[in-house]
Parts: C-alpha cells; structure tokens; sequence
C-alpha cells in the first residue's frame, strides 16, 4: 500500500498548503481546530483509504491477522503492525465501534485553504456548512460529497467536529478523498465564493422556490444549517438565494446529510434534466 512518508515522523514530502484569506490566520490554522495531536481511525474502509492516501502520514497500525487480510494491497515492508485480539483493538477505540479488525493511529490531514479550492474545476459544486456539528453528519457528507464529485466542504472551525474516527468511519474512506475546509469567518468565505463566480444557494424549509428552479448553469455552493436551527441569519444574508427541497407536508425536514445527498444528487445531474 503507497503510504505517506514511508512512516518517516518528520513529515517530509507533505501536500502542499493551501491559503485563502478567510482560512488564515496564526499558524496558518483555524481557531477551533482541536486535534493537534495523532488521530485514530478505525473500519476497514476509513484504514485502507488513509493507508493509500499520499498526503497522510502513519504512526501505528493495531490488527488482527484477518483484518490485515480484509486490506486491498501489500503493507511496506517494516510498517509499524502490533497484531492483537479483537477485544484489545475495542479498548483503542469508542465503546462498541466497529473496528473490523483494523485501528490506525496517524497524524491529522495537512490543513487545507480556500483559494486553491476555488482555483479547481468550477463545474464541481461546493458544500457550506453553518454549525453542522455532529461528526456522524459531517462524515456522511463527505462521503455524498464524494461520491457526487464536489469539489470540496467548508466548515467553521468553532462550530464543527474535530478530524476523528467517528467522522472517517460515517465517511467511509471520503475523508482522505475530499477537501475539508476549515474557515475563521464563514460569512467572508462565502464572500470570497461569490468572488470566484459561484452562485450560493442556501437550503431552508421557508423558501418560495425549489432547488432544482435555483440552480444555476454555472457554478454552485449548496448552503446547509444545522438541523434545528438551520442556517444563521447571518449566513442567509451571505447567499444568493434560498430553495427548498420538495418534500412531503407529512415530513417537516430531512436530517442534513439526506438533504445534502439529494442537493449533491441534484447539482450533478441538472445539466441532464435541462437536456431532457
């Protein structure tokens, strides 16, 4: 399996930083960003993706032999393996977690900013949460975000989850794959969206029109608040429009990552739909 550094712990080699106005700040990191130290991550799918994941860099992988098995590709020679019984990986993890045989321990991704993400394929659209915090969300998202090719998510570092396992293992090896953007200011980052020619649709339940009637053409940042308490009036300010998805009157709302696969769903195929 390529892996970051050959388990080097000088991290050289590293992706390339990336630096946008509304990421920066001391440090080049955002101010909530919490998981300065090693990361675990456990699951088949969340393990193998960070082991073939260049930009990660590896510190110990705790196994038993049939989770080693279960991994698509050869470990490097000499990669750090404790091989161990499946009820001691359940004392790495959260209780009752589904480790499938694999804990790795490693450093967290390198940070990522938001103007070489806007430098990227504008066709690809961009998912904005505001105060979306629970990480079994936020890896769901990811793992649709991927799935339907956006270019990357933006988050609030206050107001979002940590990089943990919990979030890799609901994204299902989509935390090695897609952009996450850690932002100070999610009002300014959304100025800097509209900068880079983006049309910011912002999902409320409230809204007169449709997504598919907002959808624009061209590129595209899809908005989404917190389940609750949606979006921020602040945040609302900042979009270009707001739209609802056309769901039944016998369902107030749908929970956040649903809403976010569908608007994903959405934006991909709209160009098809205009064409039919």
């Amino acid at each position: 399996m390529a892996r970051h550094g050959d388990n080097n712990q000088d991290g050289e080699k590293r992706g390339k930083a990336m630096r946008g106005r509304a990421g920066r700040m001391q440090g080049g990191r955002g101010s909530g960003r919490s998981n300065k130290g090693p990361v675990r991550l456990w699951g088949r799918h969340a393990v193998e993706a960070a082991l073939k994941n260049p930009n990660r860099m590896h510190r110990k992988l705790w196994a038993t032999r049939e989770g080693i098995a279960s991994l698509d590709g050869e470990l490097p020679e000499g990669f750090n393996v404790d091989y161990c019984q499946p009820v001691d990986l359940g004392r790495l993890v959260a209780k009752d977690a589904p480790h499938q045989g694999l804990v790795l321990e490693c450093e967290p991704l390198e940070d990522i900013f938001l103007d070489d993400v806007l430098d990227e394929d504008p066709s690809r659209p961009i998912v904005v949460l505001d105060q979306v915090t629970d990480p079994h969300n936020v890896g769901a998202i990811l793992r649709s975000a991927a799935a339907f090719n956006a270019a990357a998510i933006i988050t609030q570092d206050r107001h979002a989850p940590p990089e943990s396992g919990v979030v890799a293992k609901s994204a299902s090896g989509a935390l090695e794959i897609v952009p996450w953007v850690r932002v100070v200011n999610l009002a300014r980052a959304l100025e800097e969206i509209a900068e880079a020619g983006y049309w910011r649709i912002g999902l409320a339940g409230e809204a007169e029109g449709t997504l598919a009637e907002a959808l624009p053409a061209g590129p595209v940042a899809l908005v989404l608040g917190a389940e609750g308490e949606g979006m921020r009036h602040n945040i609302t300010q900042h979009c270009d429009a707001l739209a609802r998805l056309p769901i039944s009157e016998a369902m107030e709302s749908l929970n956040v990552s649903n809403a976010a696969a569908i608007a994903l769903y959405a934006a991909a195929t709209r160009e098809i739909v205009s064409d039919d």
